[in-house]
């Protein structure tokens, strides 16, 4: 394994992954850590534009002729200036999963076919007010529908981890409150550094004044984190900014 990286192997699972990403020639997919390639002469088969982004410099150089649509980006998936893309497909690295995530979730894509750990897929998919939901759940919840397709046994994969797999989609919400993408991914982040408090601690330590906190939705402020809707997290954050008290 390099740079957390574990290889897919099955191509029956290459095929489910491009299979439920539902790709055409007027596609653009982002993929990150396609590693030796599996993956990516399927997408490049299918749609029309492939942005591969790799950080090993031995992968990248090898993945430079697979074909004319592919285009190797070898940079670190977490810092690089990322292309236009509709679609994403990956494998994802596993240690980079949540980083990665945030990043993702937070700019605009039509679909996105990713692998997950299995544990963290579950999280991803959180319930609000189950023992899983955090911060990740929370964030997820609010920019997309989520959707756990298939489980994948970790012999898939080379070298063997230690965890099983699982084949998650996503789609945007294009209902969802519209708040700034930032200022709920910093709530949510002061909500869950703070879990055992209640909301109006974090909120506090976000910097609502004590004025302001007074003139919100009591109900809301005197739950805990981890019993938030994400919609509801948009409404507080709403609310403060029509009073004037937000950093």
């Amino acid at each position: 394994m390099r740079l957390g990286q574990h290889f897919l192997i099955d191509r029956s699972i290459v095929d489910s992954i491009v299979s439920h990403a539902d790709l055409g020639p007027e596609d653009w997919v982002l993929e990150i850590g396609p590693g030796e390639g599996i993956l990516t002469r399927e997408l490049a088969a299918r749609a029309g534009r492939v942005y591969a982004v790799e950080i090993d410099p031995d992968l990248a150089a090898s993945l430079c002729n697979m074909a004319p649509n592919v285009m190797v980006i070898h940079a670190d998936a977490l810092t690089v200036r990322l292309p236009q893309y509709n679609k994403i497909v990956s494998n994802l690295p596993y240690n980079i999963s949540s980083k990665i995530t945030y990043r993702l979730l937070s700019r605009p894509f039509d679909l996105a076919v990713l692998m997950f750990q299995k544990e963290f897929a579950q999280r991803l998919k959180a319930e609000p007010a189950s023992k899983i939901y955090g911060r990740l759940g929370m964030v997820a919840g609010f920019f997309s529908h989520i959707e756990i397709l298939q489980n994948v046994s970790r012999k898939a994969f080379r070298p063997v981890p230690d965890v099983d797999s699982a084949i998650v989609r996503l789609r945007p919400r294009t209902e969802r409150p519209q708040v700034d993408p930032r200022a709920f991914m910093r709530l949510a982040d002061i909500l869950f550094r703070n879990r055992r408090k209640k909301v109006k601690k974090g909120l506090a330590a976000y910097g609502v004044d004590k004025m302001t906190l007074a003139e919100l939705d009591q109900s809301l402020i005197n739950m805990r984190p981890e019993e938030l809707t994400p919609d509801q997290v948009a409404d507080l954050i709403l609310a403060i900014e029509k009073k004037g008290d937000w950093i």
